[in-house]
């Protein structure tokens, strides 16, 4: 049986042929956000996940499991229009596995992006939040098991972990589009379950303003990594546990669709200023 890390290091030797030019940054995309964004690319070549030796198959809805190339404001990036849930059956570190090729292709940057549940009052469905830090309350983490030193060190430090100057440059390029962007903290849930009332409150108590079933492990593995995260939440749906309202699965993508062209505007901008 393969390593984990030889798995990494053939997936990405099968994809090395399709890069035209060198890498720097990759966009991950969330629920209902990665078509939009993948049409805001000039595409060189799309591979499917399932075609990548070793490379788990996302089943989640409205994510394709595909690796894209092409170019963003003629800048050179990886689109991965797809991730991996803990909630599919994915341990954690198959949930890093894209960001770990994507490392091996020579990535610096990562724009993560995903949906979430609003839970800070002051913000409305559609909005986006620039994630400034975030809540691993998913129960698993990427690193746990022997440690690969040429990856990164035991134990890496993440009293920093979304990229300053990244998020300076999200918020220039949010007034340049006249976008009224947010700003906070992300909560990372295992899921596929969602949130009732009463966890709500303890997220609210914890200091947590927007929550989902994503992000945590990737953004883990990319600063172990020594990649620079820039990370950015769609809110698709407010979550109010004085007055709770279901949250259905096509709502939250319909919104996430709709907020996704003015995500994909943003993402532009901040492409042309970090390469």
């Amino acid at each position: 049986m393969l390593l984990y890390e030889d798995k990494v290091y053939r997936a990405s030797e099968y994809l090395k042929p399709f890069i035209k030019n060198n890498l720097q940054t990759a966009i991950l995309t969330g629920t209902g956000l990665g078509n939009k964004i993948a049409a805001s690319a000039a595409i060189d070549a799309r591979v499917s996940y399932k075609d990548i030796p070793y490379f788990p198959v996302s089943t989640a809805p409205s994510h394709n499991a595909e690796f894209i190339f092409g170019s963003i404001n003629n800048i050179p990036v990886i689109i991965l229009f797809g991730r991996l849930h803990l909630y599919e059956g994915f341990s954690a570190k198959e949930v890093a596995f894209p960001i770990r090729v994507a490392k091996e292709l020579g990535i610096e940057n990562l724009i993560i992006t995903n949906s979430s549940g609003g839970i800070n009052p002051a913000f409305y469905a559609g909005d986006i939040m620039i994630i400034s830090d975030h809540i691993n309350l998913a129960g698993a983490n990427p690193l746990t098991g022997t440690n690969n030193d040429k990856w990164g060190v035991r134990f890496p430090d993440m009293s920093s972990v979304y990229n300053k100057k990244m998020i300076e440059i999200a918020f220039k390029a949010s007034q340049k589009i006249n976008i009224d962007i947010k700003q906070g903290v992300y909560a990372g849930l295992h899921g596929p379950s969602l949130e009732t009332p009463a966890e709500i409150k303890f997220l609210k108590i914890i200091g947590a303003d927007a929550v989902g079933l994503s992000t945590i492990q990737e953004v883990i593995a990319a600063i172990h990594s020594n990649i620079s995260v820039l990370g950015l939440s769609a809110i698709t749906n407010i979550a109010n546990p004085d007055n709770p309202t279901p949250a259905m699965l096509e709502d939250i993508i319909k919104t996430a669709n709709k907020t996704a062209n003015i995500l994909a505007s943003l993402i532009k901008k901040v492409i042309k200023k970090t390469g």
